[in-house]
C-alpha cells in the first residue's frame, strides 16, 4: 500500500534496521541461554544460521558480537569462548534509573 508522501526505504536505513533486529535476536538468544554462556556457533545455530564460510559454518558474525561487546552488552569468556550478558554494576543501574 503506497501513500503519496511515503519515501522508499534507503539501503542505509534498511541495513540499520536489519542490524538492530540482529543485535536484538542475539541479545535475546544469549539472555535465554545457559548461565555459562553460549559459543558463537551455538548462538548461530539457535538463530537458524547453518551456513557460512569454510571452517566457520553456523557462526554468527564476529563483527556483530564485537559491536555488542563494545556497547557493553555482552562479554566473552576468553577460556571457554562463551558469550554472556554483561552484568550491570550498581553504579550503572543507579545512573540508568535516575
Amino acid at each position: 500500500m503506497n501513500t503519496p508522501n511515503a519515501q522508499a526505504p534507503t539501503p542505509y536505513g534498511m541495513a540499520q534496521v536489519a542490524m538492530a533486529h540482529l543485535k536484538e535476536a542475539v541479545y535475546l538468544t544469549v539472555a535465554r541461554g545457559p548461565s555459562s554462556g553460549m559459543t558463537n556457533v551455538a548462538i548461530g545455530r539457535a538463530l537458524g544460521i547453518y551456513s557460512g564460510h569454510v571452517g566457520h559454518e553456523g557462526h554468527i558474525s564476529g563483527t556483530l558480537l564485537a559491536l555488542l561487546e563494545a556497547e557493553g552488552v555482552v562479554d566473552q569468556d576468553k577460556q571457554t569462548k562463551a558469550w554472556r550478558l554483561r552484568p550491570i554494576d550498581q553504579e550503572e543501574k543507579g545512573a540508568a534509573s535516575g
